[in-house]
């Protein structure tokens, strides 16, 4: 018996034959082709976002806490400066006669590095030897008259004796005895008048000297402001003539720490800095002073620093910017985690989501962002939280949290161990 023969054979030739010899049934068929299309297609949409639903779960980030060195620095920029500036002036007017040191010349203390024109000085020093040797004349001279009175006095005195008091007169005698203290007293005052011509003449030489400058410390002349034939007036301050630096094998970085980080940085601590004119080279220094008093420049409050910094191959010069370094603690076999583990907090899908989720309908249309929670709030005690994955789920941990770098936070409290993975991070949904 053949297949065509059977009765679902028969039955299904003859509908064909009916939609094709009706007039509707070519439209009929068109219009059932077109229905079965649109459902697979809507099949095949809720299939795909049924499966995007599965594997739209988040996924995490994670690093492991180590156990490590915990370095924490502050950095802080200014200036070199030597270890003591000295401005050389000089106290007396006059025309500058010579000059006998230039730039970047090393001196010696005592040295004379310029000398003021000496003639008046000189005639100053002369008059006043005049002066001094009058007075002393005047002393000699005194002195003789002293003697004279004194013997006139004692010629009186003999006679009277002689006499048995009956000559010279009373009158004769009291005025004897007033010449020789009148002689005396002129003797005090020609003395007094040797010891102010003395005085004179050695503030005079005073200035004679002074008008030769010389340098007060060992060290290098920084600038020198002056040059022969120039004229000097210190009529109300000392001008200022050269400036030296001393022992520039000894510097002093002074830089400027902000406020909020003043409170870590103490004398004692090391740093290192480098200068733009020598890229690449790393100095060391030691600071030697926190400043108390505060500094402020277009609203930003700072505390003067000073760092000594040994430059024995002189290759630091005054005035050059040091980017330093300070090391403010160094933490051995400290259990370290990413600070970004302790930012990190799971987002949370709004309900609309959730809602959205059961029919093809819903998953057609669109849904609205998700809203994260970003913000972990620490405990008044320093507790905070970092999350690890359990089941593929994050759990929270609390820890106590101490120093940090800005990169990695020692951990001296909680269950947090070595090697557990805290999540860092939430990524994109797989595709």
């Amino acid at each position: 018996m053949n297949d065509s023969d059977t009765p679902q054979a028969r039955q299904g030739a003859a509908l064909k034959h009916l939609l094709d010899t009706k007039p509707g049934g070519l439209l009929a068929r068109r219009w059932l082709w077109r229905a079965a299309a649109l459902i697979v297609i809507a099949v095949a949409i809720w299939l795909f976002l049924r499966a995007g639903e599965d594997t739209a779960a988040p996924r995490y980030a994670t690093e492991a806490a180590t156990v490590g060195t915990l370095v924490v620095k502050v950095s802080a920029t200014g200036n070199l400066q030597p270890t003591n500036t000295v401005d050389v002036g000089s106290e007396l007017s006059g025309i500058v006669e010579q000059v006998y040191v230039d730039d970047n010349d090393e001196v010696k203390k005592g040295q004379v590095l310029a000398r003021l024109d000496l003639s008046k000085l000189q005639d100053a020093v002369a008059k006043s030897r005049a002066s001094l040797a009058a007075a002393e004349a005047q002393v000699l001279q005194a002195q003789a008259t002293v003697a004279e009175a004194r013997a006139t006095l004692a010629r009186y005195q003999q006679v009277s004796q002689l006499s048995g008091g009956k000559v010279p007169s009373r009158t004769e005698m009291d005025t004897a005895e007033a010449n020789l203290k009148r002689a005396e007293a002129s003797v005090a005052s020609a003395r007094a008048s040797v010891t102010q011509a003395r005085a004179t003449l050695q503030s005079d030489e005073t200035n004679l000297g002074k008008a030769s400058i010389r340098s007060p410390i060992h060290g290098v002349v920084l600038s020198r402001q002056v040059d022969p034939g120039q004229t000097v007036a210190a009529s109300f301050q000392a001008p200022v003539l050269f400036k030296l630096a001393e022992d520039l094998t000894k510097m002093e970085l002074q830089v400027d720490v902000d406020e909020a980080d003043v409170g870590q940085v103490k004398a004692g601590q090391r740093a290192t800095f480098s200068v733009d004119a020598w890229p690449g080279r790393e100095y060391t220094a030691v600071i030697t002073r926190v400043g108390y008093g505060a500094q402020e420049a277009e609203g930003v409050v700072s505390y003067l620093t000073v760092l000594e910094v040994a430059n024995d191959d002189l290759s630091l010069r005054p005035g050059m910017t040091g980017a330093a370094e300070i090391t403010t603690l160094t933490r051995e076999n400290a259990l370290l985690v990413p600070n970004a583990a302790l930012r990190f907090t799971p987002a949370t899908s709004d309900d609309a989501e959730k809602k959205s989720g059961g029919s093809v309908l819903g998953a057609l249309m669109p849904r609205p962002p998700r809203q994260a929670k970003k913000v972990q709030e620490t405990a008044r005690d320093g507790t905070q939280r970092v999350w690890v994955l359990r089941d593929g789920q994050p759990v929270a941990i609390e820890v106590q949290a101490a120093a940090t770098n800005g990169r990695v936070t020692e951990i001296v409290g909680g269950p947090l161990e070595a090697g557990m993975q805290v999540i860092t991070e939430t990524l994109s949904a797989r595709p």
